[in-house]
């Protein structure tokens, strides 16, 4: 009896130990999924449709380990899905004409393009076989080197018939450069080009036009200037964001690309100009270019200053070559959006594809958008008059949603359909063209996503949705359809997972792709009925499986608030041990516009996954006031708080997941994220310091009264004053993470692109003087080179492991080389 009492007293006394125990940082396994090999493992995941012009047909290209690279044809209305061609003959048959060795398994990845009839496509392979240059290359280059011919590789332009039985070579012609897409603006009928150039309208008509595609250096090319009074910052088209001023003075005669609006009779072309000199410049500097550092000076709007960009739009005739403005009120401070006509599926890699106004009759529909962005109202413009009926008004206490397909018009265009979140969830109404509503057409508490496409006929709307099922997570996107009178909500593709969609031009089928975090990704086709016409594809994870991988775990907890629910995912190390207690990290982004948690399967990895193999736990979580597809009050909940708003979520919802499973360690909690994540983290460790023990903070916003105003004053909010004569005044009060420097407690690192020219470094340079001031000890990084997003991402992978290991896991890496990123690469001289 006592041999046995001392035996389970040893071992209850064992469990114990083992339950404290930290895991050891495992850096070789973390290596295993770098991107670089999750790309040798994962091919393709979903099916990207590309739609044909005749019929309910399209192709696709789907890569898989045990095949390579297969091309189908899906023909929807004949349920049939057949080879685009036979890998094996194609393998031959290009062997055969270029003398280059090639196997089914390993084609090149085409690109290709399908002649007008659609019975055979058209592509170019680049062989291995050295050839004299072109005769007007090879001049130039005699100049500099008599004597020795200049050689390029080979190029065969190859034309294959459906179902044919070889190869036709149409030339050895080279791929046109297409420079032209960069500065061209064709009209419909392709009888004009408009371009910017010296920040002025230019045109040339299409005989020019076509010699410039042959060569843009032809001297007897004839360019017609058509304004004179575009300056810099007052330009019409072009712009230089992002380059330096050094390049901007080389590429001052260049011509640029004018944005606008063509009418469908190719006869008007509308666009909007805007006025920003008065704005404020911003400067980032190269350091990392060869020679002389340079400038790069731009304009920034920032939060709260008074001044405002000023956007006129304007109508150009093409037949008189005159210019209209449409009567706007230029004292208000708003921005103007144009609404397009909808492109087709079929036509997205048509080689000339112009945006046209919404209206085929010539109309222009567009909104304006206030300064405290509460009001967004719907015009109409007459483009012979310029004079602007307003059809529709909508405001709010808080920011309105604006989104691009929130404006359709059917019916002869006696009908609109307008997306807005009037009830509080976002849902189509339907007006009349009067703008005068007539019903709300989807109706209740869930969330209208995107039109998808309507019959007209039937009076049918499709649109994609959220949190229509109330037995799954809301953030499922599903197809469904509806009738204009609000009756016959019919599910599509339902199911408990999330889902992208794409419908053809007929709205008469879509595919499906659907996964959630820990399932396969599958592919499949279905009808306008929802019905499932035939299964494309499955993924092949057999490799990843075969490394040690494993599906993470979505949670549903309890926000701060103990009411609304909190969606998660939970992400293990692969050789995960119960009896061991690991750190828990979360990787955040507040939002409001998304969420940084994933809800289909994913091969993103590194701030997840991977990160978790190092030995922790990685969890990802919404938070109240985080993303647009709920309610629009879970959606605007950090109004007038945008720096507090997701922190009590964040600590709660890891409390929570603590108290459930014994081996996550609630004493070491982690913190990191990019961007507003970089913002959030710093914010987590000053607000909750006690509980937030390691932040790592990556470019983050953590002065919003030196970022851009868009998402400062839209998220945050602004307020509008008037004086006793009526003249508005803009008031931006934000809490700022420096502001609270006194009260860190943990480690943390922040780090900064030298030329983010969006979140600008001054905001990471002004934390780091608040935590100097604030006689703190912490860790800062700079990014030579980088933008907003870090030019090197591995090597700041590791940077993240090496911290949490060591402020964590209490192991530090004093490795002088990165030793995971070199173990792969060859050692070259």
């Amino acid at each position: 009896m006592k041999n046995s009492v001392v035996i389970y007293l040893c071992a209850l006394f064992t469990t114990i130990v083992f339950a404290q125990e930290t895991p050891k940082p495992n850096y070789r396994q973390a290596a295993r999924f770098s991107p670089e090999n999750i790309a040798k493992m994962v091919h393709s995941t979903t099916v990207n449709p590309n739609w044909l012009q005749n019929g309910n047909r399209f192709w696709y290209q789907y890569k898989t380990a045990s095949e390579g690279s297969k091309y189908y044809l899906v023909d929807a209305d004949k349920k049939t899905k057949t080879p685009l061609f036979d890998n094996v003959k194609m393998a031959k048959w290009l062997s055969e004409i270029t003398k280059d060795p090639y196997e089914a398994k390993h084609l090149p990845r085409f690109n290709f393009t399908f002649t007008k009839d659609e019975k055979a496509i058209r592509f170019y392979v680049t062989s291995n076989e050295e050839v004299d240059a072109k005769e007007d290359d090879a001049k130039k280059d005699d100049k500099k080197k008599k004597g020795t011919p200049k050689k390029e590789k080979k190029i065969y332009h190859f034309e294959y018939t459906l179902g044919g039985n070889g190869l036709k070579v149409l030339d050895n012609e080279k791929a046109p450069e297409e420079k032209w897409k960069q500065w061209a603006n064709i009209a419909p009928d392709s009888s004009i080009v408009l371009f910017s150039k010296h920040n002025n309208i230019y045109w040339m008509d299409k005989a020019n036009f076509l010699k410039a595609v042959k060569n843009e250096k032809d001297s007897t090319i004839v360019e017609n200037q058509w304004t004179k009074d575009g300056v810099e910052d007052f330009s019409y088209g072009g712009g230089s964001f992002g380059k330096t001023d050094k390049e901007k003075i080389k590429e001052k005669d260049d011509k640029k690309y004018l944005g606008g609006f063509w009418t469908h009779d190719s006869k008007k072309f509308v666009t909007t100009r805007t006025d920003s000199r008065h704005i404020e410049d911003l400067w980032v500097i190269h350091a990392t270019k060869s020679g002389r550092p340079e400038l790069e000076t731009y304009k920034y709007h920032m939060a709260g200053e008074q001044e405002f960009y000023k956007e006129e739009m304007l109508v150009f005739d093409m037949a008189s070559k005159s210019k209209m403005e449409i009567k706007l009120d230029s004292t208000i401070q708003q921005s103007i959006s144009i609404y397009r006509f909808p492109r087709k599926k079929s036509s997205r890699r048509d080689e000339h594809n112009p945006t046209l106004l919404l209206s085929k009759k010539g109309k222009i529909y567009f909104n304006t958008v206030s300064r405290d962005r509460k009001r967004l109202d719907v015009h109409v413009a007459d483009i012979a008059t310029g004079e602007v009926k307003t059809i529709i008004k909508e405001h709010s206490n808080v920011y309105i949603e604006n989104r691009g397909k929130s404006i359709v018009l059917f019916n002869n265009e006696q009908e609109i359909l307008f997306w807005a979140e009037k009830d509080g969830w976002g849902h189509f109404y339907l007006y009349d063209a009067n703008g005068n509503l007539k019903n709300q057409v989807t109706n209740g508490p869930f969330h209208v996503d995107s039109f998808e496409g309507i019959d007209e006929k039937s009076r049918t709307l499709y649109f994609s949705a959220n949190g229509i099922p109330k037995d799954e997570d809301p953030y499922y996107l599903h197809l469904y359809k509806i009738n204009l009178n609000g009756s016959g909500l019919t599910a599509l593709n339902p199911g408990d997972f999330n889902s992208s969609i794409e419908m053809a031009d007929s709205n008469q089928y879509f595919v499906s792709n659907f996964s959630r975090v820990n399932t396969v990704p599958k592919s499949e086709l279905r009808d306008s009925n929802g019905k499932l016409v035939m299964k494309l594809e499955e993924a092949d994870l057999s490799q990843l499986f075969a490394a040690g991988y494993q599906f993470p775990e979505p949670f549903k907890v309890k926000a701060d608030d103990g009411i609304t629910d909190i969606y998660g995912v939970m992400y293990k190390p692969y050789d995960f041990d119960s009896i061991k207690k690991y750190p828990i990290i979360e990787y955040v982004y507040p939002g409001p516009q998304t969420e940084a948690v994933n809800k289909s399967f994913s091969v993103s990895m590194d701030r997840t996954d991977r990160l978790a193999q190092v030995g922790f736990i990685v969890i990802t979580l919404g938070n109240r006031g985080g993303h647009p597809d709920r309610s629009k009050w879970y959606h605007t909940f950090g109004y007038g708080n945008l720096r507090d708003y997701g922190l009590a979520d964040k600590k709660y919802v890891a409390e929570q997941l603590a108290d459930k499973h014994a081996f996550i360690d609630i004493e070491k909690v982690g913190i990191f994220g990019h961007s507003g994540g970089g913002f959030m983290s710093t914010a987590a460790m000053l607000v909750y310091p006690d509980f937030f023990k390691v932040a790592i903070s990556s470019a983050g916003n953590h002065d919003n009264t030196v970022y851009n105003s868009w998402w400062s004053e839209t998220h945050h909010g602004i307020k509008e004053e008037a004086d006793e004569k009526g003249n508005i005044k803009y008031k931006y009060l934000i809490d700022k993470n420096q502001t609270l420097a006194q009260n860190l407690k943990g480690k943390i690192l922040l780090a900064t692109g030298d030329v983010d020219n969006n979140v600008h470094p001054t905001g990471t340079i002004r934390m780091v003087n608040a935590f100097i001031k604030a006689n703190k000890r912490f860790d800062f990084m700079l990014f030579p080179g980088s933008r907003h997003g870090f030019s090197d991402r591995e090597y700041w992978f590791w940077k993240n492991a090496d911290y949490f290991s060591k402020h964590l896991l209490g192991v530090e890496n004093t490795d002088v080389d990165m030793i995971e990123m070199n173990r792969d690469k060859p050692l070259k001289n």
